[in-house]
């Protein structure tokens, strides 16, 4: 399977166009592009599908927080519903749904924080930025497992010893 600098590169060299095409062919604003862009760009860099394995370039890009993405190793297997179209993404932001969640209890429970769900922003939420956003974070995701499958399925290059040449 391609590494994960490979994914990286096709995932970066691709953003321009996406950029373009999502300007061109779903909203010309650039608030919306740029939403677009920044999601696309914190999913390739940071939530990748990759993060299912426990040495990888996007939990190390998490720098002190990395720790965090330990137990989804150990409740995901490589390439498993995380690589999948439809679940991966939605796999690691529930994943970080939940872990903000227990965040916001302890610190409820402390009393260091709180915040009840009547401050909570859902009236105000524009459900065509959330769109966009998600597609943002989806896509390269999208790339990835693609990349991945088509990998598969090219044909195996024999790797010749160095005792034969």
């Amino acid at each position: 399977m391609p590494a994960g600098t490979t994914h990286l590169r096709i995932e970066l060299v691709t953003l321009p166009l996406w950029l373009a095409l999502f300007y061109l062919f779903v909203d010309a604003s650039w608030l919306s592009v740029a939403l677009f862009g920044g999601a696309y760009l914190f999913s390739s860099l940071f939530l990748s599908p990759d993060l299912d394995l426990r040495h990888n370039a996007a939990r190390r890009r998490w720098g002190v927080l990395g720790f965090i993405w330990l137990p989804y190793t150990k409740i995901f297997k490589h390439r498993g519903v995380s690589h999948s179209l439809l679940f991966g993404t939605l796999t690691r932001l529930g994943y970080l749904a939940l872990l903000a969640v227990l965040v916001g209890l302890a610190l409820s429970y402390f009393n260091i924080w709180t915040l009840s769900v009547a401050q909570l922003p859902w009236s105000r939420l524009d459900l065509w930025l959330v769109g966009i956003l998600m597609a943002g974070l989806w896509l390269p995701n999208v790339l990835h497992t693609l990349v991945d499958h088509l990998e598969g399925l090219l044909p195996r290059r024999r790797r010749r010893s160095r005792a034969y040449r």
